[in-house]
Parts: structure tokens; sequence; C-alpha cells
């Protein structure tokens, strides 16, 4: 299985990056002569046996938004997003250069969320030590169900204790419903989900697909 998905990552990954070029280049102009004229931000992720990795994304904040605001939590209208980052995030077109962390391994195309480390280090200690044995993904069950993951927290005054003590425990748990149930029909099928996803965020499709799933906390279910 880790082979073939290997593979299959270096293929689509290496065809999107030649599919998408003629639309990044200008992509990334607009970002050099907008807001604070930066192209790409990297960020430390967790990665395949808890090895540390930069995650690279088109810039979409603040350069200084780490250490402002609600740090490394972004709520719906987070004024550290810059004008034309509202746009990517909403596409997830931000994404994008994560192809390049797909192409050199750092990644896999589907696979457990790559974490920062101040959020990883709440994950339960069993979790961890079953997601390190799998590369993390572009995309996979917890980016699904977390897809518009700012409304999650919206209006909400204790957004960091919110996040830490409901949506920690409950991404861990998802992700580790994908390591156990891995597959390359689950890469299949989650693939096909993600493309619906950018057009309809909100949806219980996944719950659909996967009755298996981990049921959604009470706490969540009002904003689903």
């Amino acid at each position: 299985m880790s082979m073939v998905q290997r593979w299959l990552d270096v293929l689509i990954a290496g065809s999107m990056i030649l599919i998408l070029l003629p639309f990044v280049l200008p992509l990334i102009l607009i970002l050099r002569i907008t807001g604070e004229g930066e192209i790409f931000y990297g960020q430390v992720r967790v990665g395949l046996d808890g090895r540390l990795f930069t995650l690279l994304k088109f810039a979409t904040m603040l350069r200084n938004s780490p250490n402002i605001g609600a740090g490394e939590i972004t709520l719906r209208n987070d004024p550290r997003v810059l004008p034309i980052g509202r746009v990517l995030r909403k596409s997830k077109l931000n994404e994008l250069p994560q192809l390049w962390n797909v192409l050199v391994g750092d990644i896999s195309i589907v696979g457990p969320r790559p974490m920062v480390p101040g959020t990883y280090a709440h994950y339960p200690l069993a979790a961890k030590r079953e997601l390190d044995t799998v590369r993390p993904g572009l995309t996979g069950v917890g980016s699904l169900v977390f897809r518009d993951e700012e409304r999650w927290l919206v209006s909400r005054t204790d957004s960091h204790i919110f996040y830490r003590d409901v949506i920690i425990p409950y991404k861990a748990s998802l992700e580790q419903w994908y390591v156990r149930n891995r597959s390359l029909k689950l890469y299949a099928q989650i693939i096909f989900l993600t493309a619906i996803a950018i057009i309809v965020p909100a949806s219980t499709l996944p719950w659909r697909v996967w009755p298996s799933l981990p049921p959604l906390p009470q706490s969540l279910r009002t904003n689903l």
C-alpha cells in the first residue's frame, strides 16, 4: 500500500504542478505586488515518525500573524488575513504549493493533516504514536470534516479552549480511523470527496460514505 500510494502521489502531484503552472505564475505576480509582497509562507509541521518539516503555502496573512491575534488558530473574518488571502483561503488555493511537499515526500496526497508542534502536543499519546506511522496528507478525513474550520469557532469567546478540548480530540479520532482503514479505495474516495468539498464545504457526506466514522460530538453538530 505505502509504495503504491507513493507512486500515485508523485504521479498526481507532478501532473497537477504542470497543469496548474499557467495559473500559478500570474497568482505569484499578484501576491508579489499586493499585501506585504510575500509569495510563500513556510510553517513547521510534524510529519512521518514525528519528524519536523516545513509545509509550504501561498502567503495569505500578515507576516507576523502567529505572534498576534488568535495565534495559531484562524478565526472567521480574522483581521490578520490579507484581502487576496481571503479568496485563496476560501477556495483552498493557498494550499497549492504543498504539491511540492508531496513531490519531495514530506506529505502524501491523502493522510492525516500535519499539525503545528503546539497543536500536536495536545494530541493524546496513543493517537500520536499511531499517526506517526504514516505520512501526513494534503487532504484527508479530518480535512473533509473540518473543511471550513473557522465556522466551528465563530462567535466563541473560548475559542482556544474549545479547540483544545473538543476539536483536537475529535480530529485525532478521525485521523486514527483513517490510519486503521487505509486502502487505495479510501485514498481514491477522499480525493473525490475533496473535490466536492471545495464546492460544498459544509456537508454530512463523509458520514454517509463512511458510516463507521467516529460520530460528531454534540457540541459540534449545531455548526454542521
